[in-house]
């Protein structure tokens, strides 16, 4: 038995998110059918980490262990024309048994766009922000994210995390302007990055609805700084539409470059 690492990419629009649901497909539900038939055995998948209902994945990386000798090469090339066209696959790779595509993971980044001017390019993949925002005051709040901290106050009611306890490496918004979606006014598009090496259910979209009530002013920054020391879920932000959320990368110490399956190429992880 060869365990294998597959890294792809999905637009999670038409998706109830990355884990089975009994009510709706879902992204791991179509990789595991398309790798069952190409492999003629029964294949199941584990993800690097679970997107929510509408949330996207620029990079997403699974294991899945089989007895089945076959060229990467080709199997990547076989399940892109099997798969449905909002889900592709980068890259296979072969690793030790013992590696985990969730639990080796070292960190895991994502993104979170937001938009200030109506625009038809971005309604998919943006959140529309009619509000103003002081944006020096939402990186202010963010750096106070960053550190290993207890982020109970960011996790969904009722998950079943063992513990709520997190490092965050990286938070900030910076500007991030499309060539296509770009507004004639000069208005451009905001993305909140954030990386950690695990995120709570829901945690993402709760600290941007959080610090969004920064921007606007609604709670100060000691306050956010009193939410994330001792607050609970009901004391922080709303919750953000997860249409404009990527799971954007997932990164393993020691792995950077594995043997892809059984072929000589290498892909990175």
């Amino acid at each position: 038995m060869q365990r294998y690492f597959i890294t792809f990419s999905y637009d999670g629009t038409a998706y109830h998110g990355w884990q089975y649901q009994p009510n709706g497909i879902t992204v791991q539900e179509v990789l595991e059918k398309a790798l069952s038939t190409l492999l003629r055995e029964t294949t199941s998948v584990t993800g690097a980490g679970r997107t929510d209902a509408g949330v996207h994945a620029r990079k997403m990386v699974a294991h899945f262990d089989t007895e089945a000798t076959f060229d990467a090469a080709q199997l990547k090339y076989k399940l892109n024309r099997l798969l449905p066209r909002d889900v592709s696959v980068s890259g296979i790779a072969a690793v030790p048994e013992d590696l985990h595509s969730r639990f080796s993971a070292a960190s895991r980044t994502y993104h979170y766009y937001i938009h200030q001017t109506k625009n038809p390019f971005l309604r998919q993949y943006s959140c529309p922000m009619s509000y103003e925002l002081d944006f020096d005051r939402m990186n202010n709040a963010a750096r106070y994210l960053l550190g290993e901290k207890d982020f109970k106050c960011f996790c969904k009611a009722g998950a079943d995390a063992k513990t709520t306890i997190c490092t965050v490496t990286e938070a900030r918004w910076y500007k991030t302007v499309n060539e296509v979606s770009a507004s004639e006014d000069g208005e451009g598009e905001w993305c909140f990055v954030i990386t950690a090496n695990r995120f709570l259910r829901n945690m993402v979209r709760a600290v941007v609805g959080t610090l969004i009530d920064v921007g606007r002013g609604k709670i100060s920054l000691e306050d956010f700084k009193a939410i994330v020391d001792n607050g609970t879920r009901c004391d922080a932000g709303e919750s953000m539409p997860g249409n404009a959320l990527f799971l954007w990368d997932v990164k393993y110490d020691g792995q950077t470059e594995l043997k892809s399956g059984r072929a000589d190429e290498e892909i990175s992880l």
